[in-house]
């Protein structure tokens, strides 16, 4: 039994716990630990988070199980006006296979088509094995792009998802 819900400022402390402990397993496979507390410095501290809810800069939704948050995802419009754009969707590892993942995006979605968009892109590393996900929930490449990102590059397909 889960519930989603939008995330407020006071969720920001969970959602960087959250990341804390989703992306060591998620993405030292595929980018150096350097790299790794690089990004999670940078997007995923407190204040960082807390801020971009308050200021409505991305939209938060979380996945509560039995009272135990397990999930986040954030979106916002893109620069694209007919466009959103998901830029996070986590779970932890040991809820993986639950269909929390397809929950959490179909929240993302339905938001977006009550915004009035259908579109909605997203960035994955290309050695993410999360794209197989997105590909099988109806995401379709648009191209790579290396992106620069302090002094890093992220290797990314960048996805789109037709919504209607």
């Amino acid at each position: 039994m889960y519930t989603i819900r939008q995330a407020t400022v006071a969720d920001a402390e969970t959602i960087h716990m959250l990341a804390h402990e989703i992306w060591p397993p998620t993405y030292s496979p595929i980018i150096s630990r350097e790299q790794l507390n690089f990004m999670l410095a940078d997007r995923y501290a407190v204040d960082v988070i807390a801020k971009q809810i308050e200021e409505s800069v991305q939209t938060y939704l979380l996945l509560i199980e039995e009272d135990k948050p397990v999930a986040f995802a954030a979106f916002s419009p893109d620069d694209d006006p007919e466009v959103y754009r998901l830029h996070k969707l986590y779970l932890l590892p040991v809820t993986q296979g639950k269909g929390y993942g397809k929950a959490m995006l179909q929240a993302v979605v339905d938001r977006v088509i009550d915004a009035g968009k259908d579109k909605l892109d997203l960035n994955v590393h290309r050695q993410n094995p999360a794209k197989s996900f997105y590909d099988k929930m109806g995401f379709k490449v648009l191209y790579e792009a290396d992106i620069p990102y302090g002094p890093y590059l992220l290797n990314d397909f960048i996805m789109r998802k037709e919504l209607r």
